[in-house]
């Protein structure tokens, strides 16, 4: 689905499926692409507001009964959805860029750090190009810095950092980034591909057409 009429499309599937926002159809076709979520993951949603993403992370755990965790972080404060979502799921009011990793770990399940990291962050766009691909590429890297540590920024090859410094997620996790399209993104591959076992970009079919949105999905981080 492409074109005017797919926002329209996305739009009404979402209210008619009990979701927030048409957003959940972005995070669905990355689930059944990649399969990232599974039955026990915890997840880490990085600035989860209005919430679609927490539903479709929440619903690729399965049952309840198969353990798992969803936090939700955004400067919004962000209600966890009645509907796909249950006690797994919670949300956390704070700016993700001041936020430090050791407060972040200590959201996971016994502080050992997220399996699935998602970052759906992304500027308050102004309609100058430039300017909104820089603010989105810094987000992104913020969202690499938590889930890697300081050290994958400086050197995609160190490993040395110590564990105060490390990121929180967990070895062979996942890392899904937004970002808007532009030469700097390609920064990311540069960083990341060494880091994972799998790195590759998706433009979800429920983007609008009119957006430069494209997601970044890395793939079982070595270690």
């Amino acid at each position: 689905m492409s074109g005017v009429g797919a926002p329209d499309f996305f739009y009404r599937e979402a209210q008619r499926l009990g979701y927030v926002a048409r957003s959940a159809f972005k995070l669905l076709q990355i689930q059944k692409q990649y399969k990232l979520i599974k039955p026990g993951s915890s997840v880490l949603d990085l600035g989860c507001a209005p919430g679609a993403w927490l539903q479709v992370a929440c619903q690729s755990l399965g049952p309840l009964d198969n353990g798992g965790s969803v936090v939700g972080i955004d400067v919004k404060k962000v209600k966890v959805p009645s509907l796909h979502c249950d006690a797994r799921v919670q949300t956390v009011s704070a700016d993700v860029i001041n936020l430090p990793s050791n407060q972040v770990r200590a959201l996971s399940p016994k502080q050992k750090g997220f399996s699935v990291i998602l970052s759906d962050m992304c500027p308050s766009v102004s309609g100058i190009t430039t300017k909104d691909a820089a603010l989105s590429v810094e987000l992104g890297m913020r969202a690499v810095d938590l889930a890697l540590g300081p050290a994958a920024l400086a050197s995609p090859v160190n490993n040395s950092d110590s564990s105060t410094d490390s990121g929180v997620l967990k070895p062979g996790g996942h890392l899904v980034i937004k970002l808007l399209e532009s030469q700097d993104a390609q920064e990311f591959t540069r960083i990341c591909k060494p880091l994972f076992r799998k790195a590759s970009w998706l433009r979800p079919k429920a983007t609008r057409s009119s957006s430069r949105e494209i997601y970044f999905i890395c793939q079982g981080l070595k270690g």
